[in-house]
């Protein structure tokens, strides 16, 4: 009974997506428990509860000063895991759901928007970038690009994602000339600087260097469209509201993304061919191996992907 009183610290801990996904469950515990007390631990993505009015002040990074003495020897620590969620390994729920599971147990249920504070700077960098771009590329469209899945290797030459999350880089030339003939500026968001010289495009493509993920989520919040793969940007698109074009391959649309939500276009490329990858469960090679190919694109599938961004009906 002692321990069932406790006060609890969550360890959260993975990419920047899994964080952001974990707010809207957090939000929840803390209007719907009695647990008044209970703190936030971030092994990454701290960033993304700041100015949160009910979690900012709750919320720690892993190497905060005399953390373990002030804030966890008096609490239950519960380290968080939604892979391990049974709806979620099953396609029952969202990664955001599989939290909400996880921390406050009242099963599959809708959840709201994360909530993301962004200060007024970081608001008006977003606006400043995405207006100096227009300028110089004398384009009235912007069109933030995400590429690549954290999985990305640059070995050799080529980009290589091993959990087959990204859009192929062959694919990425095309599709950004396809854009740029559709008058869109882009704006390419990607961990590591391409050699935009070799894609052929009649345009600059953009690469802001140097922003942190909260004035990434203002400059998508700027832009026209968001268009990218199963990875942080899609989240942060989410949040900000900013219409979005998602490619999924390896992954489920319902685990990784938001297919109920009106503003997102979702293409499956691997609907009929795809099977559950267990991470974090456990290591299946054999599932990696089959979904090698299974984000190339036919010139059709570009092309549908570039209706699907415009907003056109398709059959």
């Amino acid at each position: 009974m002692e321990n069932m009183e406790r006060s609890k610290a969550f360890f959260i801990n993975g990419g920047a997506g899994r964080v952001i996904c974990s707010v809207p469950a957090f939000e929840l515990y803390e209007q719907e428990s009695t647990d008044k007390d209970f703190i936030i631990v971030c092994e990454g993505g701290t960033e993304f509860f700041k100015g949160h009015p009910a979690l900012d002040h709750r919320t720690y990074d892993i190497w905060h000063k005399n953390l373990f003495k002030d804030q966890l020897v008096n609490r239950s620590i519960v380290s968080l895991e939604p892979y391990r969620i049974w709806e979620y390994y099953n396609q029952k729920c969202s990664l955001s759901q599989a939290f909400d599971i996880e921390i406050n147990n009242k099963g599959i249920r809708d959840l709201p928007k994360p909530t993301l504070k962004l200060s007024k700077h970081e608001l008006l960098l977003g606006r400043q970038l995405t207006s100096e771009i227009k300028k110089t590329l004398n384009k009235q469209k912007i069109i933030v690009v995400q590429p690549f899945g954290r999985g990305i290797e640059h070995i050799d030459g080529s980009f290589v994602d091993s959990t087959s999350r990204s859009i192929e880089y062959a694919d990425l030339k095309s599709l950004i000339k396809k854009l740029q003939d559709k008058h869109f500026a882009v704006i390419l968001m990607s961990e590591m600087k391409l050699d935009t010289s070799t894609f052929g495009c009649k345009d600059n493509i953009a690469q802001p260097e140097n922003l942190n993920l909260r004035q990434w989520a203002a400059v998508i919040k700027q832009s026209n469209h968001f268009f990218g793969c199963d990875s942080l940007g899609q989240h942060l698109a989410y949040a900000v509201s900013c219409p979005s074009t998602v490619v999924i391959g390896s992954t489920f649309p319902i685990n990784v993304s938001y297919p109920k939500e009106k503003t997102f276009n979702i293409l499956d490329l691997g609907e009929f061919q795809r099977e559950y990858s267990p991470i974090r469960i456990t290591m299946d090679e054999r599932i990696d191996r089959k979904h090698e190919t299974i984000m190339a694109m036919t010139p059709e599938i570009q092309d549908y992907t570039i209706n699907a961004i415009l907003g056109k009906k398709q059959k």
